[in-house]
């Protein structure tokens, strides 16, 4: 009996055991970090995983930025996919918003409300907030100040990678030293020193050449020839113009001969398309001297330039032949760019493009082993608005409802009798003197103190412009010289293992701890 009984006890403690879960990785092992937003990161993560029944494992991670992609921005984006397909564009989805996750960012910059790209850049690849104009640094450091830049510099999620064994690629249609796609790979106070700074801080190229965590990136792919070349050579493209160094070193050739002896070089389409990623190790291609054109210019010729997707799919059949997975970050740069000179056509067009990365990104891999996250690093001032009619052309000018909610198929006027366009700035180069109007007649609103009838002295009679055409300029409220960012949340997307981690509003260096725990704490 005592003998059954001890059997008995040895099964039932067999089987207590057996139905223990195994224990859940905590977060990846970093350097350590004396830092109040990465901890509040971690803290966060922390909390979201005790909402789950199992960790989240990635073997691969890929992540979009869509420079200045404001919430805006992808609605408009949507509408005008969907109306170049022949629908009205409303109920059109682009590929990243049937992800099935979706959360909120908040951008802000250290020391600024409405941020700039490099320290919400850093934010969402290193995972602590920092001030703006500095890339790859906590917010200790001070701007263009090198003496305490060891100290401050924080490991970027693709260091991490690389220190793991971990295959990494870095795109984008801005310069690939730009801020942005910079802060994936390089550390500095001042974001303007791509190609010279201090003798104390090496400049961003050559952080990228000279880069010693693993074996470094496999893919790199985007703009900026100029940064990695000399001043006295001439760039192959454009005869009349050369490369930024000033230090006579042809960063290019360095990287050929550091790389091995499989590694491509390219700078244009007809190169990148003869590049097999079989028969690649490495691939570094820079389409131009600074960025590459925007999409609505594009040659997709011989001589031209791949477009985003063309880059996300060669990347991918490169990196994928790594065992230990990859880790690629991705930016439509250029949506920024277009912004910033009220130009909502192109800026429209480089999300449609972004969306149609993503789009091949998805169609590549495998929802089981790999988590893409789409997001934006800050918005822009660019808004919808003037109650068009369902289908209206969201580059067009608004045609409004009757009473009877009919359309009503003349333009709707503003207060001088004017047409004016659906897709309006805040601020920008496209202002036309509303704020010179002269203050007449009674009030509106009677009970609204100061509401009176503006008519606005000088705007653009609009008629008979074509404001739907690629160079159209819309306009702004308030004069400056280049339209600038907005402080608003921007949106997150996500889908793939970890991507349930992303949900309702976040402080935007969680971004980081997401895509860290994913692809590192299990390894």
């Amino acid at each position: 009996m005592r003998l059954l009984l001890i059997v008995i006890t040895l099964l039932v403690t067999s089987c207590a055991s057996m139905k223990q879960p195994p224990p859940r990785p905590g977060p990846p092992a970093v350097p350590d970090l004396d830092n109040i937003w990465y901890e509040a990161g971690q803290a966060t993560l922390g909390a979201a995983l005790k909402r789950k029944t199992r960790p989240a494992k990635a073997k691969n991670v890929i992540f979009f930025v869509g420079d200045g992609m404001s919430v805006a921005t992808v609605s408009a984006a949507r509408i005008l996919e969907g109306q170049q397909a022949g629908a009205t564009g409303e109920e059109h989805a682009l590929a990243f918003e049937r992800f099935p996750y979706v959360a909120l960012s908040k951008t802000y910059n250290t020391n600024a409300q409405v941020p700039d790209s490099a320290g919400t850049a850093t934010a969402m690849l290193s995972g602590v907030k920092t001030i703006m104009g500095a890339i790859g640094v906590d917010a200790s450091v001070a701007r263009g100040e090198c003496s305490n830049l060891e100290t401050a510099s924080v490991p970027t999620l693709l260091e991490l990678a690389e220190q793991r064994g971990i295959a990494t690629g870095v795109i984008s249609t801005a310069r690939i030293t730009h801020a942005t796609p910079a802060s994936s790979y390089a550390h500095s106070p001042n974001r303007e020193w791509e190609a010279v700074g201090p003798e104390d801080c090496a400049d961003i190229a050559r952080q990228l050449v000279e880069f010693d965590h693993g074996d470094g990136p496999e893919v790199v792919l985007g703009g900026g020839r100029a940064p990695f070349m000399p001043a006295t050579e001439a760039d192959p493209e454009y005869s009349d113009r050369t490369g930024w160094r000033q230090d006579n070193r042809n960063l290019i050739t360095e990287w050929l001969g550091s790389a091995g002896t499989r590694s491509k070089y390219v700078w244009n389409k007809e190169q990148f398309d003869a590049v097999s990623p079989r028969n690649a190790s490495r691939l570094l291609g820079l389409f131009e001297p600074s960025h590459m054109q925007y999409e609505a210019d594009r040659n997709d010729g011989p001589g031209g330039e791949p477009s985003l997707a063309d880059m996300v799919a060669k990347a991918i059949r490169m990196l994928k032949k790594s065992d230990d997975g990859y880790f690629l970050f991705v930016e439509g740069g250029r949506i920024d760019h277009a912004h910033h000179g009220a130009n909502a056509y192109r800026a429209l067009h480089d999300t449609i493009a972004m969306s149609d990365a993503v789009a091949t990104a998805r169609q590549m891999t495998d929802t089981n082993d790999t988590l893409i996250i789409v997001t934006a690093d800050h918005g822009h001032v660019m808004e919808i608005a003037g109650y068009p009619t369902r289908g209206n052309p969201i580059l067009g000018k608004v045609i409004s409802l009757n009473e009877d909610g009919s359309p009503a198929n003349v333009y709707a006027l503003d207060a001088a009798g004017l047409p004016y366009t659906t897709l309006v700035y805040g601020n920008g180069p496209g202002h036309v003197g509303a704020s010179d109007s002269q203050t007449t007649g009674p009030k509106v609103y009677p009970h609204q103190v100061g509401a009176y009838e503006k008519t606005p002295a000088s705007r653009t009679d609009l008629t008979n412009v074509d404001t739907q055409q690629p160079d159209y300029m819309q306009e702004s409220a308030v004069p400056t010289g280049s339209e600038t960012h907005s402080g608003t949340d921007v949106p997150i997307y996500a889908d793939g293992p970890g991507a349930s981690l992303l949900h309702g509003v976040h402080e935007q260096n969680y971004i980081f701890h997401v895509m860290a725990y994913a692809l590192l704490a299990h390894r």
